[in-house]
């Protein structure tokens, strides 16, 4: 049995079936506007990105062209191209020690030596959450907006009963491909107790794009059941060829609206989104008991239960020796979130990033991210536990 990161994971027949014949009642929209603003407590507006969302934020603050943007030094390329394609500048800031988030004391640093920073935006990477409680008291005081990007922790604890998304003056989600709500593509916006308006051009439609986005359950599910056969790998290369697979980064800057179908699929799935997290958990914490300590990080492995547990990461000296064995094993995981300070790799020269964050390149070389999406079952992950403490052992 093969198991995959991605390459549509979170999909199974019935969702292939839905997707392909799902219609485009304008009642989904509203249901997932209303269902985010009254979640979340603010305005909702729907985009066809998550990073279009950033993007939407910062152009409705209009802030001067010298702001700074300060963002996880350890995240996507789709947040650093979010804030430029907004005219403004990203400020990394390096990830505390065992974590993949920034910390307070980093923020202070940086607010210290940059009094530009205007917006700081959290993401709570994997899902794991940064210390969100006093990262806001420090934007408050020093007048700074806060973003909180929940691509990786939407239903994600911070302590003392606060969830994920209470805390920000923005909120943006993501609905594309391996998120934890996953609608194929998606993202919004909430903002809090202020009027939306949309940017000058407005949102329009990218009608090409969304019907290839139909298609990507199914020829994902025929690639992963395939795959031991060889048609699954000729097929994929087929696909990517003429670009027949939706892919969650392009390089469209503009507003793309979102059709209805999205929002169906994307708020059946926020209904459901306990026992999505629970599963997650159960599967975290099996790889966290089973798999040997040395390559776990015990602050991560402590915070399962507070976290979305998108994925569960280990730290490898040798990760493509070991990506290699597990491949040999029908385990594909070479999909690696992040493989760079701004990920992915072959999008760094893009970037303006100048060696900010070392620790987030360490990491970077070091993260080998596991399934725990709902078709990695507790035998699955058992699996996948015993052959990386076999490959340890060699």
């Amino acid at each position: 049995m093969n198991i995959f990161n991605s390459l549509g994971s979170n999909y199974d027949l019935n969702f292939v079936i839905k997707t392909l014949f799902l219609d485009n009642n304008q009642r989904y929209k509203k249901d997932l506007e209303k269902y985010l603003s009254e979640k979340f407590n603010g305005q909702t507006m729907l985009t066809y990105k998550g990073r279009q969302a950033i993007e939407l934020a910062l152009k409705i603050l209009n802030l001067p062209k010298d702001s700074l943007v300060a963002i996880n030094g350890f995240t996507c390329f789709a947040v650093y191209k979010a804030i430029a394609d907004a005219g403004l500048k990203p400020l990394y800031l390096d990830i505390d020690e065992g974590d993949l988030n920034f910390s307070p004391l980093e923020l202070e640093k940086a607010i210290s030596k940059n009094p530009n920073i205007k917006v700081v935006i959290i993401q709570n990477t994997l899902g794991f959450s940064a210390k969100v409680e006093k990262i806001a008291e420090i934007c408050k005081k020093n007048g700074i907006v806060l973003i909180e990007d929940l691509a990786h922790s939407v239903g994600a604890h911070y302590g003392n009963g606060l969830r994920a998304g209470s805390l920000g003056d923005f909120v943006v989600l993501s609905f594309s491909q391996d998120k934890l709500i996953d609608a194929v593509s998606g993202g919004a916006l909430i903002r809090k107790g202020v009027k939306l308006i949309h940017p000058e051009g407005g949102i329009h439609w990218h009608p090409f794009s969304k019907q290839v986005d139909r298609f990507y359950p199914l020829f994902t599910f025929i690639i992963r059941k395939t795959y031991p056969y060889f048609f699954g790998k000729m097929f994929h290369t087929i696909l990517k060829s003429f670009n027949l697979l939706s892919q969650p980064m392009n390089d469209s800057s503009s507003f793309i609206g979102i059709a209805p179908w999205y929002c169906k699929l994307a708020k059946e799935q926020l209904d459901n989104l306990e026992g999505n997290l629970n599963h997650r958990k159960k599967i975290a914490k099996i790889y966290a008991d089973n798999i040997s300590r040395e390559v776990l990080s015990s602050h991560l492995v402590q915070e399962i239960s507070n976290s979305t547990n998108l994925r569960f990461p280990i730290f490898i000296n040798d990760r493509l020796g070991l990506t290699r064995f597990l491949k040999n094993k029908g385990i594909f995981v070479s999909d690696i979130w992040y493989d760079a300070p701004i990920s992915p790799k072959k999008y760094m020269s893009k970037t303006n990033y100048n060696g900010e964050c070392p620790k987030a390149e360490e990491i970077s070389e070091k993260i080998l991210n596991l399934p725990t999406h709902k078709n990695t079952s507790e035998e699955d992950a058992l699996r996948i536990s015993y052959f990386i403490n076999q490959w340890l052992k060699q």
